[in-house]
């Protein structure tokens, strides 16, 4: 590792599985010190003993706005800054645009879009003076339909068009942050996994340059480089982008 984001603070959100986890072992492994906001306190908990000084767990429930505030004065009062903000957290249920419920539909764009309102407003407050790079996790699915799943695109759609605004906002306002999305294909996680029959082989859905290149699950340490370059300053040019790591699948005309 090269120390991309020595000395930075960083609040990853969903952060104790699946592509989170990834986010945060690169972050923590390219220097940054990383506050792991989740849900699955067990698992967080132990994630941020196991990775050692540098880290911390703190209970962040992303659909709601009193928890965010606690989960920032926590990165606070602990690193004393903040510098990444990786809105990860998400979630998934099946349903289109006729079996769909409000209720569904609802509580979907409350974790997977409202999360994302929340977490840029607190997060932009508290990198005014320093600067800082937000990171919002959204999906392919923003323009390309995914049979069964209209409140997850909707809110992934969002998601980038919340991004855009965000980050012609801090520009505007002369403030040093950036803000970018990243849209990726499947990822291999649980969530990821539950959405396949039966039986289903990975061999069969994981990307693989050579043994399988129009495979379309992909590791979460992939798209976690992807993250780790928008939070670092190697990007520092980049802002308001839509970063695609879907291996040109909107090509595929699918």
């Amino acid at each position: 590792m090269t120390g991309r984001v020595q000395g930075k603070v960083a609040l990853v959100t969903g952060g104790a599985g699946g592509l989170g986890r990834a986010v945060v072992t690169q972050l923590h492994a390219e220097g940054a010190s990383v506050v792991i906001g989740d849900i699955q306190d067990g698992p967080g908990a132990a994630f941020a003993a196991e990775l050692g000084e540098r880290a911390a767990y703190v209970h962040h429930d992303v659909g709601d706005e009193a928890s965010w505030k606690a989960a920032l004065q926590a990165v606070q009062a602990r690193f004393g800054q903040l510098d990444i903000l990786v809105n990860n957290a998400a979630i998934l249920q099946h349903g289109d645009v006729e079996t769909a419920t409000l209720a569904q539909f609802r509580r979907i764009m409350q974790i997977n879009a409202d999360s994302v309102f929340i977490g840029c407003q607190q997060a932009i407050g508290a990198m005014k003076e320093r600067g800082g790079s937000i990171v919002n996790v959204a999906s392919v699915s923003s323009w390309l339909p995914v049979d069964g799943y209209a409140a997850y695109s909707a809110s992934k759609a969002a998601v980038g068009s919340l991004t855009r605004s965000a980050a012609f906002h801090c520009r505007k306002k002369g403030w040093p942050i950036r803000v970018n999305s990243v849209h990726p294909d499947a990822i291999w996680t649980p969530m990821m996994q539950s959405t396949l029959p039966a039986g289903v082989p990975a061999s069969m859905v994981m990307w693989d340059a050579k043994a399988n290149p129009k495979g379309r699950a992909y590791l979460p340490e992939d798209i976690a480089r992807v993250i780790v370059f928008l939070a670092s300053d190697d990007s520092k040019v980049i802002s308001g982008a839509e970063v695609r790591a879907d291996n040109a699948i909107l090509g595929m005309g699918l």
